[in-house]
């Protein structure tokens, strides 16, 4: 489980049981979701949010997004880093 510290305050708690799915936990919710393509980092979609990730190891970075029902990506959440 990695552990990241939001710029808001929040934290949220990411897994990645596998290379195709990831397990977010945010504000006492768990989302269940399945990778998505991505220009860069790792995408995952699910709940109708997204995941981003970027780096690894300490300063690797996180964005929680909505999801549009086009497939796009919406409004910012919540931007992170893990510490």
């Amino acid at each position: 489980m990695h552990q990241y510290q939001c710029d808001s305050g929040a934290s949220i708690a990411a897994a990645y049981p596998d290379t195709d799915s990831a397990t977010v936990e945010y504000q006492g919710k768990r989302y269940d979701m399945q990778i998505a393509a991505s220009a860069s980092g790792a995408r995952y979609v699910g709940g109708g949010l997204e995941w981003w990730t970027k780096g690894a190891g300490s300063g690797a970075e996180g964005m929680l997004l909505q999801h549009e029902a086009e497939g796009s990506s919406g409004k910012l959440i919540e931007r992170c880093t893990v510490r």
